[in-house]
């Protein structure tokens, strides 16, 4: 039991003995991902930097604890999604773990092989705002800059451009500005320079957030191609439709606490708070 003032929370864990023979193998993780290269080679594994351990992390900000206590893992090539309701504390979530912002207390660690590299960990990760930031120039030199930063220049760097932008569907606008570009084109051109990164994991903030329903189904497909490569996704979302669609593992945060998390089939099936089950409902919460 964990006590924030007078509020007692719940730490719920699905038992795996409770699920149907399905919802066990979600439980144990997602199988690992077979890919294989256009010329039939098998494709190398991302992950160098995973498991994430976030353990007794806090966060304060001007004298107020906005996170409390919060212990979870991210597996390799795993989708976990962190759901709650407006200031639950999600997009901070998200920021801790990806080093945008440091915790108060606590120990956030990568245990890959490479965990312990902080260069290593840093370039084996990438993340997309719900408004991405792009550069002043066209979707094409946005992401041959990314390439360039990584020292990648010349031929190369132009047919590996143009496979992504084909693989996101932006290849047609190739020489537009990439500021003019719609809602949509701009997280697919986001999430296309997330892809030439190769990274072992992906933060994504409410990617969706005020797309239409096509263009949120084509950024939906990225990001499962995107797993599909052996990237674990890590995301926050407003819509449980797609949370439904895209999730192996729930993490519920309520008042800056997880007081919930265990595989999605069981979460949206049976929630096991209060809190959860409110906010499945659509309901409010003090």
């Amino acid at each position: 039991m964990q006590t924030v003032g007078r509020r007692v929370s719940k730490i719920v864990h699905f038992p795996g003995q409770r699920l149907s023979r399905r919802m066990r193998v979600r439980a144990e993780g997602p199988p690992p991902v077979k890919r294989v290269r256009r010329d039939g080679r098998p494709a190398r594994d991302r992950n160098v930097i995973l498991p994430l351990v976030v353990q007794d992390v806090c966060y304060e900000m001007n004298g107020r604890r906005l996170l409390e206590n919060l212990s979870f893992t991210i597996l390799p090539q795993r989708r976990t999604v962190i759901l709650g309701y407006n200031g639950a504390g999600k997009s901070l979530t998200l920021r801790l773990c990806h080093g945008l912002i440091r915790p108060s207390s606590g120990r956030i660690e990568w245990c890959g092989p490479l965990g312990n590299d902080p260069e290593a960990v840093a370039r084996a990760q990438a993340m997309v705002f719900q408004k991405p930031v792009l550069l002043r120039r066209s979707v094409r030199d946005n992401l041959l800059y990314v390439l360039k930063s990584r020292g990648e220049r010349g031929e190369k760097a132009r047919i590996r451009v143009q496979r992504v932008m084909e693989r996101c569907g932006i290849a047609h606008l190739a020489d537009r500005p990439a500021r003019t570009l719609s809602g949509g084109e701009q997280q697919k051109l986001a999430l296309a320079r997330a892809w030439l990164l190769k990274p072992s994991i992906l933060f994504l903030d409410e990617p969706t957030a005020a797309l239409d329903p096509a263009a949120t189904l084509d950024v939906e497909r990225i990001i499962n191609a995107l797993h599909e490569a052996t990237t674990t996704i890590f995301f926050s979302t407003h819509d449980m439709a797609q949370a439904r669609r895209l999730a192996d593992h729930v993490l519920f945060i309520h008042h800056g606490r997880i007081i919930e998390q265990g595989p999605a089939p069981a979460f949206f099936s049976g929630p096991q708070t209060e809190e959860a089950r409110a906010f499945l409902a659509g309901e409010l919460m003090p």
